[in-house]
């Protein structure tokens, strides 16, 4: 039992000290695809975004938000032709790690603290 302690806690000491990057300049802008799993369905929904303005394509369809960026990790995205009460409710939007061409993000509406974790990939 102590030469297994000897081997664990070595490698728990080296996975204690790594941090993720977090290069969240990197993708501001650009034209991203991000993939989830809607009705059973893997769906695919491409977006562009600038400093100020993100344009969503989902199903045929295009979707246009506002950006307000808290720091360089976090941002409030907000409708700008909401169909319903529903998409009038701003979503936080947190880069998590970054990782080449994609990042992993944390979104949810504001206010709730329910949150859900996706991945984007840089297209452009």
């Amino acid at each position: 039992m102590k030469k297994f302690w000897l081997l664990v806690l070595p490698l728990l000491g080296l996975s204690s000290c790594y941090t993720p990057q977090r290069n969240c300049n990197d993708f501001r802008t650009g034209t991203f695809e991000f993939e989830s799993f809607l009705d059973g369905e893997l769906q695919k929904t491409t977006f562009v975004r600038n400093d100020t303005l993100e344009i969503d394509y989902f199903r045929g369809s295009q979707d246009s938000s506002s950006i307000r960026w808290i720091n360089n990790c976090e941002y409030i995205l907000t409708n700008l032709n909401p169909k319903n009460r529903a998409e009038e409710k701003p979503i936080h939007m947190k880069i998590l790690t970054t990782d080449g061409d994609t990042y992993t993000f944390e979104y949810g509406l504001v206010g709730e603290t329910r949150k859900e974790r996706g991945t984007a990939k840089r297209i452009k």
